[in-house]
């Protein structure tokens, strides 16, 4: 693959997928920026036992960005991260824009169940048909 000159990862907790993407923008020599999505907070939150409220707000994103930032740390990359909060297709498509990606990196679970694939809410399938780049999935 050639000609990309920025790169975003969109990390869905499997580190496999980050560490290909970085593995590609080594070789391609490009821009990367990793981006984490967490859903909007809806409804009330049960706080009993809970030390730090951060951690609970951000559905454990910062704790996240800290691993990715280790990951590429480990595999020689100077990366951007971003956490953003809505909904992931949404934010992933919205990010690339606003990067100018050339390309989207993403990981696809191997196992889901027909009904899922069916009613579920495939999130792989929305950036493939609305991404403003191409997609590569990674299983993950």
């Amino acid at each position: 693959m050639k000609g990309y000159r920025k790169i975003l990862i969109a990390v869905n907790g499997s580190k496999e997928v980050l560490v290909n993407g970085l593995k590609l923008a080594q070789d391609e020599k490009c821009w990367v920026t990793v981006v984490k999505v967490v859903p909007h907070n809806e409804g009330d939150l049960n706080l009993t036992g809970v030390k730090n409220i951060g951690d609970v707000l951000d559905s454990g994103g910062q704790k996240m960005v800290s691993e990715i930032k280790d990951i590429a740390e480990t595999e020689g990359a100077l990366i951007k991260t971003r956490l953003e909060e809505g909904e992931v297709h949404k934010k992933i498509i919205e990010v690339a824009e606003e990067e100018r990606c050339d390309i989207i990196i993403m990981g696809a679970r191997r196992r889901r169940k027909w009904i899922s694939r069916l009613f579920g809410d495939n999130v792989v399938e929305k950036v493939i048909n609305q991404a403003p780049c191409p997609v590569f999935v990674v299983n993950s």
